[in-house]
């Protein structure tokens, strides 16, 4: 397929390039056929790893950028997978290790990832409805999903290739992947029970959220098993801003002086209810424990004495991009999934 080039005649070829470079270039550069090269930086099956490495290689060398339009007028595709996120996320966690996981799975791949905020007064539809009937990417990935969420029956009826972050009630129908919040929730109210802590207060995800409903559900079978007591929020979310965790919290310490145990779902909450235990006059670890979920390994550098478990983000944002290059290359294929279960050591 290729025509023998020593790595020394390919860097004189490349530095030799003047004008615009094209897949001819890509092609005399490197000694192959122009359908071989650009079958390569489409990721063909039917093309050898060594080859795409080579042929990527030389067109990042040479600055080669493929023509957007040409490639959809061949094509009908855009190699754009659009990441579609609320504009409320927690840029210390969750947001931006997905971002970059995504991101970086596609590094080697003829497709690009554009993110698409929306914004809380917004409907979440309308991003996604704009970007199926627009045509302007391949795929989406979603998370906080619902459980009967709108935005997957959309792209279910049209047949839109998609990746959720998270399950819906048709889970078994789509791509997704997920962190096991039930069995987060039950590890947190455990390890407190074992710590002899006797009333739990849960500040859960948006309880219109399907891992909400999850987490939620964990934690009240522990506590039950446990025979202690629960109180869930209702007035906040682990989604909340920070002041308003904060203030929470100090109310419920004075009203429930019981409260001797706190279960929270995000690194922001988390650091909200240090500082309301703190300024309640308690100490966390000692008074009262906090037990929090993190993307990052942060809180124990905040505060020593934080309980934790990691969700492994990086991993997530890996797996959907190719669960998303999947419905879009091969759609008949089962829907990949995958259920992180987290583990049970503390850190």
């Amino acid at each position: 397929m290729a025509v023998n080039r020593t790595s020394s005649e390919i860097a004189a070829s490349t530095a030799a390039v003047t004008g615009k470079p094209t897949l001819k270039t890509i092609a005399q550069i490197s000694g192959l056929a122009v359908p071989t090269v650009s079958r390569a930086l489409n990721d063909a099956p039917d093309i050898g790893s060594e080859t795409k490495k080579l042929v990527r290689k030389i067109a990042n060398d040479i600055g080669y950028v493929p023509n957007r339009a040409g490639v959809r007028l061949r094509t009908g595709r855009t190699n754009v997978i659009s990441l579609v996120m609320s504009t409320e996320l927690d840029l210390m966690s969750h947001t931006a290790r997905l971002i970059s996981s995504v991101a970086g799975a596609l590094r080697d791949t003829p497709y690009h990832l554009i993110v698409t905020p929306f914004f809380p007064d917004q409907d979440p539809m309308e991003p996604v409805r704009y970007i199926v009937e627009s045509g302007s990417a391949d795929a989406i990935i979603l998370n906080q999903i619902r459980p009967d969420d709108p935005r997957v029956n959309y792209m279910m009826a049209r047949h839109f290739p998609f990746a959720t972050h998270g399950r819906t009630d048709r889970a078994s129908q789509h791509p997704y992947y997920d962190f096991d919040n039930g069995a987060f929730g039950a590890i947190a109210a455990q390890r407190l029970i074992a710590r002899g802590r006797r009333h739990i207060l849960l500040i859960p995800p948006p309880v219109a959220h399907n891992y909400a409903q999850h987490m939620i559900a964990g934690v009240s079978r522990a506590v039950q098993d446990g025979g202690i007591g629960l109180t869930i929020s209702d007035t906040v979310s682990s989604d909340s801003k920070s002041a308003e965790v904060v203030l929470f919290i100090l109310d419920m310490l004075t009203r429930k002086p019981e409260i001797d145990g706190i279960i929270v779902g995000s690194t922001t909450s988390a650091m909200g209810a240090v500082s309301a235990i703190e300024q309640s006059g308690k100490t966390v670890g000692k008074e009262v424990d906090l037990f929090a979920k993190e993307a990052v390994p942060f809180l124990k550098l905040f505060r020593a004495d934080i309980l934790t478990l990691a969700e492994k983000i990086g991993i997530a944002g890996e797996f959907l991009a190719k669960a998303a290059i999947q419905a879009i290359r091969n759609p008949d294929l089962p829907p990949m999934q995958a259920l992180e279960t987290p583990s049970d050591d503390p850190l």
